[in-house]
């Protein structure tokens, strides 16, 4: 069978799929378990559908990557398979996750050869890149370990096949495809004998990956607070009250300081402008007072930006 005689179509897998992925999985997966059950693939199929992707060739499925979303920080350290799975084989899909983390890649062994593990992987790539994902984490078996494990260390062999002096058909797959071994995983799989089981952790970086900024994380722990001592005086004009103003604005930025707080009434002095007549009418007074009120706005405005300092001004 050439490749110009396969009618290959990728798309996301289905929960009808489930007979087909069964047999197939039992196929690949003979030696430790065979398939999920069904309860487990319709989860996955519910809470993370783009990541369950399928190959099928004129309605036969011949290829699947299954996939969940995990947390980076935990899944980047060691851990277990076991760690991936919940009650009744519910495998944990963390829709916050910043990372993927690749469970299952399967090709029917009639299609290998025709690099769909290939496509598979990139379409996991674009999926990654598509949902601003960290990372695509997996943990891979090294099923021809258990051929040199009497010689060689679990370490040893990595290397051996990473320079290519040894193939593994499940490494050598992983470090074509861009992955690098990020650390050596103890017990991942215990029933997996090949690999007598020893487990690679690999990653690939989304190197497009854009981290969301939040409020939380940039929040300051520490608040600066420059408190004026105000000393009530006469002024000769408006423009002589904004330049003491601002000569405390400008002392306290330069102390870094996030706020600049101004007593309650601290234009008050400006009442005096009035003639002394004028000053007798208190409510007059506070009237001719509150004229300020926008000039006062716009400037302290100004010098809040000017000078990167939120200012309190009281009443003004």
């Amino acid at each position: 069978m050439s490749l110009e005689e396969l009618h290959l179509n990728l798309r996301n897998l289905t929960t009808d799929d489930y007979e087909q992925l069964k047999t197939l999985m039992d196929a690949v997966y003979h030696d430790i378990g065979g398939a999920w059950p069904k309860l487990t693939i319709d989860k996955l199929i519910q809470e993370f559908p783009d990541g369950q992707i399928a190959i099928e060739d004129d309605g036969m499925l011949v290829g699947v990557a299954l996939t969940v979303q995990v947390d980076y920080d935990e899944f980047s350290n060691p851990h277990k398979y076991d760690d991936l799975i919940g009650h009744r084989e519910i495998i944990r899909n963390d829709q916050d996750g910043d990372a993927m983390y690749g469970l299952d890649v399967l090709i029917h062994p009639d299609y290998r050869g025709y690099r769909l593990g290939r496509r598979l992987y990139e379409a996991r790539k674009e999926l990654c890149r598509s949902h601003n994902l960290r990372a695509i984490l997996a943990g891979g078996r090294i099923p021809e370990y258990h051929q040199h494990s009497d010689e060689l260390s679990p370490a040893q062999y990595i290397d051996k096949v990473s320079r290519k002096e040894i193939y593994d058909p499940i490494l050598s797959f992983q470090l074509a495809n861009d992955f690098q071994v990020k650390r050596l995983l103890r017990k991942y799989l215990p029933e997996d004998e090949q690999s007598r089981g020893y487990a690679t952790l690999l990653e690939w970086n989304n190197i497009l990956f854009e981290p969301a900024e939040s409020v939380l994380d940039t929040r300051p722990t520490q608040v600066r607070v420059g408190a004026v001592q105000w000393q009530m005086r006469e002024f000769s004009s408006v423009e002589a009250a904004l330049q003491q103003i601002e000569y405390f604005v400008d002392a306290l930025s330069d102390y870094q300081s996030d706020f600049a707080v101004f007593p309650e009434l601290f234009n008050a002095p400006l009442m005096g402008l009035q003639d002394r007549e004028a000053q007798q009418d208190q409510m007059g007074a506070i009237r001719f007072l509150a004229g300020f009120t926008e000039r006062f706005i716009t400037e302290l405005t100004r010098m809040a930006v000017s000078y990167n300092i939120n200012i309190v001004g009281g009443a003004v």
